[in-house]
């Protein structure tokens, strides 16, 4: 009997595969929220979208217990070394998700006081978009990293990126209803009639 016919279970598994398979499964978010994308953060935690099928319910208030940082909102220069510090306290391997426009480029905020991107202070993995993103597309960007660890894809990216991250965008899913686990693009949503927009219906 060929080993290519055995169906793949634990006792034919990789220890690397099943090493994987708990990472992707035992990821501790650390609490670090900085603006109004924590609110969203905040409910994607809640009962409605639930993080704990995920085994993510329990956000973690010491570094040394998360290995998962979600920087949610806009980072400021006074706050960039405390967040460096913070990820410096996290154990390996870690993993950084930029959560809105604010934490990825800087957003509105394109002054003095407001780092132009988290990227410069720590490595970024998932890049989620939004202003704020809500908790779908939180969900989308946690799934995406998931499924990047589970696969050993993740580790590979961070490898070739000049940055130390591996830089995935997802797609804003905020309102758009479909199977939590896919990992399908969201449809694209018509744009507005210009003679239309501004008027209000009769």
């Amino acid at each position: 009997m060929p080993l290519d016919s055995i169906s793949h279970n634990f006792l034919t598994a990789r220890l690397e595969d099943v090493v994987r398979w708990a990472r992707r499964n035992s990821v501790f978010p650390a609490t670090f929220g900085l603006a109004c994308c924590a609110i969203e953060m905040m409910a994607t935690g809640a009962a409605h979208y639930d993080l704990a099928r995920f085994g993510m319910e329990v956000f973690r208030a010491s570094p040394r217990q998360a290995d998962l940082m979600i920087v949610a909102g806009r980072v400021s220069q006074k706050m960039a070394p405390v967040l460096r510090q913070v990820y410096d306290q996290m154990v390996e391997p870690k993993w950084v998700i930029s959560m809105g426009v604010c934490a990825s480029s800087g957003g509105m905020f394109n002054n003095y006081a407001i780092v132009q991107g988290v990227d410069q202070v720590v490595p970024v993995d998932v890049y989620v978009p939004g202003c704020p993103p809500g908790p779908e597309t939180l969900l989308h960007g946690i799934i995406m990293l998931h499924e990047q660890i589970r696969t050993g894809e993740l580790l590979k990216r961070r490898e070739a990126s000049p940055t130390g991250g591996a830089g995935i965008e997802v797609v804003q899913r905020d309102g758009v209803r479909a199977d939590p686990i896919s990992l399908r693009a969201a449809p694209e949503r018509p744009a507005p009639d210009p003679g239309t927009v501004g008027v209000p219906s009769a």
